[in-house]
């Protein structure tokens, strides 16, 4: 995503409101807010559907997939032809898609997942095209003092929603009005939305006198398409389709295919889908990966949460209460983790915060125990979520955009961004896959070692759950690992303090 430069808007007689900026967060928090409730909900609602496991795990994942898949595409796009126009399409997308999984018939067969899962498409492309664009109409009419305060109302709508999420799905959910007023309520809010936004005058980025015209990478966006949903499906759908049967190797020979032709085609274009020459950049790289890595750690949202319900016979509400701390603590804690970066440079917040977001996932691996310790173990546990996470998120984004060349910044927030949904999108399918999977090892064997205490009935749920949500534990291992290796510890001092006029890179949110 790249920032207008004030030469890309020039309707100086038109200021923002109060108004307008609520439109604009009330147009982000559609995705962050609504969409992600699923990762609650989903597991209280796929019986009465009728759809299989594996068939929710998928609906929970492709929304982010599709989001990371064409977020640099919608930018782009916004950049070229109009930001308005990208952001409204995006509000309309999310109007659809919301409609459709509201209007999901039950027990109906192909038709139930065709809605289901082609309104959680249409979900993910809305978010695509709705943040980039929003991102960069903020940054086009606010100035200074008001530019910062209008993106902090920008990141409570990112980070708000997405750490109520769980707790408003649950809450809807168990209410008389049932899940599917989740959805027409997005509706509603989408609608309020758009006519708050209305009149908005249209800001491009600025094009440069006699600049060539950028072709776009059509060829590596098909391939990138197609590798990742190729291994989507995979994941989410291996226990189904069988890890090795003939249709799980096609899945994967075709991801490797269109892998290698994809690094091909972006190593031999100087206008890349995917600019590959920015991961030479250590920093960026190591700030993307952990990026990455902590994002897909969302699959303990789904793992944890569908655990309690299943296993405890907790309801969508009782176990969203469980993250309620990670809701107060991550808000609480990401100017915190501003001031930590102004102090110590980004290496070390990005290192605590890992490590306080591990040691929270770990204690909600411990379903070992009783249901009573689980519930307290995993109420800390999502706490430390929420504060390792706010500890991390500035940091990391200003260690990965501060170190690239200006010209570069624009593709880089976008790479950034787009690491973001994809980590959360293939985090919760393998976490999902894992849960599912290990399930099917003998439960006499896990009772003959003797550690799950408490009921035996439930022994490979609980030991699906173990599995799935250290593989969690591991992304954050991995992380940690990329941020000692590549990131430095202190910034070059030209990097110490923010340019005049420049917003902390914490306003880029999500």
């Amino acid at each position: 995503m790249t920032a207008a430069s004030p030469s890309a808007a020039v309707h100086t007689d038109w200021k923002p409101t109060d108004k307008w900026l609520l439109g604009i967060v009330l147009a982000v928090i559609n995705f962050w807010l609504f969409a992600q409730t699923l990762l609650n909900v989903i597991p209280g609602i796929q019986g009465g559907l009728g759809i299989e496991r594996t068939v929710g795990n998928l609906a929970v994942s492709i929304t982010s997939l599709f989001s990371g898949i064409f977020i640099v595409v919608a930018g782009g796009l916004a950049d070229r032809i109009g930001r308005v126009k990208i952001m409204n399409a995006g509000i309309v997308l999310s109007i659809i898609g919301s409609l459709m999984i509201a209007l999901t018939p039950a027990n109906a067969g192909v038709l139930t997942s065709g809605l289901l899962l082609g309104g959680r498409i249409v979900q993910g492309l809305s978010a695509a095209c709705i943040m980039p664009s929003t991102m960069a109409l903020v940054k086009s009419y606010y100035q200074g003092k008001d530019l910062q305060r209008a993106l902090s109302f920008w990141s409570i709508g990112s980070w708000g929603g997405s750490g109520f999420c769980s707790l408003f799905g649950g809450l809807m959910a168990s209410s008389f009005l049932g899940w599917r007023a989740i959805f027409w309520i997005s509706i509603v809010l989408s609608i309020v939305a758009l006519l708050l936004v209305r009149g908005t005058p249209e800001s491009r980025a600025a094009v440069q006198p006699g600049a060539p015209a950028r072709r776009f990478d059509w060829g590596g966006l098909v391939c990138f398409v197609i590798m990742l949903v190729a291994i989507n499906i995979y994941i989410s759908q291996g226990p189904n389709i069988g890890w090795l049967s003939w249709v799980g190797i096609t899945l994967v020979a075709v991801f490797v295919v269109f892998a290698l032709a994809f690094l091909q085609i972006e190593m031999s274009r100087s206008t890349a889908f995917v600019d590959l020459k920015l991961f030479k950049n250590g920093t960026f790289t190591g700030a993307t990966l952990s990026n990455f890595l902590l994002n897909g750690a969302a699959g303990t949202l789904i793992v944890s949460l569908g655990l309690v319900q299943v296993a405890a016979g907790m309801s969508s509400l009782q176990s969203g209460l469980l993250t309620l701390g990670y809701l107060i603590a991550i808000l609480a804690t990401i100017r915190v983790g501003e001031k930590l970066l102004q102090r110590f440079g980004p290496k070390k917040p990005m290192l605590w915060g890992s490590i306080i977001t591990g040691v929270g996932i770990l204690m909600c691996s411990m379903t070992f125990l009783l249901i009573g310790q689980y519930i307290v173990l995993t109420v800390i546990g999502f706490t430390l979520f929420g504060i390792g996470l706010g500890f991390y998120a500035t940091p990391s984004t200003d260690a990965a955009l501060s170190n690239v060349p200006d010209a570069q910044v624009g593709a880089a927030s976008g790479i950034y961004k787009m690491a973001s949904s994809l980590g959360s999108a293939i985090g919760v399918a393998i976490s999902a896959a894992l849960y599912v999977a290990a399930q099917a090892v003998d439960p006499k064997l896990i009772e003959s070692w003797g550690l799950f205490i408490g009921r035996q009935d439930n022994v490979a749920l609980r030991f699906g759950g173990a599995v799935g949500l250290l593989f969690n534990v591991f992304m954050v291992v991995v992380a940690i690992a990329s941020i000692i290796v590549a990131v430095p510890s202190k910034r070059p001092g030209h990097e110490e303090q923010a340019r005049p006029g420049e917003v902390a890179p914490a306003a880029f949110g999500n």
